[in-house]
């Protein structure tokens, strides 16, 4: 975790690069609970605008609160009151800002699942580390943008310092998913719905009424409406569809496996 006594890292430059982002972010979330929040927002707006202008700034001046407010409305998409990683993004002018290339090439949740079923080949809900490498260089392929062997390494190294905290070498689905666009991350919707392994076994055999392992898109649809009313949440059939075939990219031919429902709908392991 970051010195306190150390100055904030890299806000002075113009450009900073994928590791230098990550040491901005990590030096504000000084809680790792994946938010600049609070005071640590306090903390990141008044070191920014400090860098930006060259010289120190007042908090407990009217103004820099306007200001903060202002730069709140044109950043914290989800007006959440906070910045996501994905936000911070647009904030800072990054090098060959991967995370924007991330998200020009997985501009849907939908596209994003595709993408990680062909490179979570066992279904365990995991990026093994030898395997994303790949994963990011098809990403930055389709995005067309050119990198070298170097610069792949670094963003590879940088992803994994971002979401691999326990250190085995493995990167779940919800983790990588807090690179996309806030609007677009349909598994943040279902963070206030997440399941015990019971819990979800008891609802997947409900549906899967032949007992075949799998379920379909209409029976999807069901369930997810059942979950939605048993948590009392507002329900958007526009959304509704969204979350429905962005989880129907895990898909096999159409057929939704226990496995890959799990990794959606289950809290995380506790590792």
């Amino acid at each position: 975790m970051a010195n306190k006594a150390q100055q904030p890292p890299h806000l002075h430059l113009a450009e900073v690069t994928a590791s230098q982002f990550l040491d901005i972010w990590k030096h504000f979330d000084t809680d790792g609970n994946g938010y600049i929040e609070g005071k640590e927002l306090e903390n990141f707006f008044r070191e920014l605008e400090s860098a930006r202008r060259g010289a120190g700034v007042d908090p407990t001046n009217p103004t820099f609160r306007e200001k903060m407010k202002e730069f709140m409305q044109k950043f914290d998409k989800n007006k959440d009151g906070r910045i996501e990683m994905s936000e911070l993004a647009q904030i800072l002018p990054t090098e060959e800002n991967f995370l924007l290339c991330f998200r020009q090439f997985v501009s849907s949740s939908a596209e994003f699942m595709a993408a990680w079923r062909r490179y979570d080949t066992d279904r365990s809900g995991y990026i093994e580390a030898n395997e994303l490498k790949g994963f990011l260089s098809d990403l930055l392929q389709k995005a067309n943008r050119h990198y070298d062997d170097q610069k792949l390494q670094e963003y590879t190294q940088t992803i994994l310092r971002m979401f691999d905290l326990n250190g085995d070498g493995k990167l779940g689905l919800s983790e990588m998913a807090r690179l996309l666009p806030v609007q677009e991350n349909f598994l943040l919707k279902f963070q206030g719905v997440k399941l015990t392994t019971e819990e979800f076994n008891a609802i997947f055999t409900y549906y899967d009424k032949d007992g075949n392992g799998y379920i379909d898109e209409q029976e999807l649809d069901a369930l997810l409406r059942d979950l939605y009313q048993t948590n009392k949440k507002e329900m958007d059939v526009k959304n509704l569809t969204g979350y429905k075939q962005s989880i129907m990219s895990l898909s096999d031919g159409g057929k939704l496996y226990r496995g890959e429902l799990e990794i959606v709908l289950c809290r995380e392991p506790i590792v």
